[in-house]
């Protein structure tokens, strides 16, 4: 028997922090539901944690969560968790930690900002709970300092971050629009998500943002490295 794609509430809604759901499937690779508001790890930006609350008060930890066949998204429960009972048509209210996803949040968003500040193609990107790095397909020499002063100008700023949807085509007779090298927009759906900071961003992007470049909070460059005669790496930190 299949399943419909999980749909997936976070693309338009990142604020949402829960939402009630149904069970769909439940067996080595995951748990399926209907819907959900727990992002998959893909883009660069890792997947969402968080509990499943079920009805008689029991709650499932879940560790990450991973990108299914066919646009299904799968919760992966925490080790030890106990899944008796969670079956096909149980009905469970799924809650994110949010601490963690508001950091994705503010960590992809400051993503978007330094992409601005350094026009060349990403090769590379990782976008976690503690840190944000970008790849920069480069030669020339990057300063700490400037960027990061940069990064608190964008910040300050307080830039509208919303997002649209185009289709592939507009996409195809737009190429300027995709930064990254190592990760293309997904194709196959006849549309594609694009991501804008007012004055500042405009590209294909899945992930999750901050609604304004305010709510990014302070944010450094702790280190640049050279990682190969042509790849600059820029990691970002929140200032303590």
């Amino acid at each position: 028997m299949s399943f419909s794609p999980t749909q997936d509430l976070f693309r338009e809604d990142a604020q949402l922090r829960e939402c009630s759901a149904t069970v769909l499937r439940v067996d080595e690779r995951g748990i399926l539901l209907d819907r959900t508001v727990f992002y998959p790890q893909g883009g660069g930006q890792a997947g969402d944690a968080g509990v499943l609350r079920l009805a008689d008060g029991r709650q499932i930890g879940i560790a990450d969560t991973r990108k299914g066949e066919g646009g299904e998204i799968l919760h992966l429960p925490a080790t030890g968790a106990d899944l008796a009972g969670l079956a096909p048509g149980v009905v469970l209210l799924a809650q994110l930690d949010w601490t963690r996803r508001h950091a994705h949040m503010r960590f992809h968003t400051a993503t978007h900002l330094l992409c601005a500040l350094v026009p060349h193609p990403v090769d590379g990107c990782s976008i976690t709970a503690g840190y944000a790095r970008l790849d920069f397909h480069m030669t020339d020499a990057l300063d700490k300092e400037a960027l990061t002063a940069g990064l608190a100008r964008l910040v300050s700023g307080a830039h509208a971050v919303s997002h649209s949807w185009i289709s592939d085509e507009e996409l195809d007779a737009n190429p300027g629009l995709v930064r990254s090298m190592s990760v293309q927009p997904p194709r196959g759906t006849g549309r594609v998500r694009v991501l804008k900071i007012d004055g500042v961003d405009l590209q294909p992007c899945g992930g999750t943002h901050v609604n304004n470049t305010a709510d990014i909070g302070p944010v450094v460059v702790t280190k640049i490295e050279k990682k190969s005669a042509k790849t600059r790496r820029v990691v970002l930190g929140f200032a303590s």
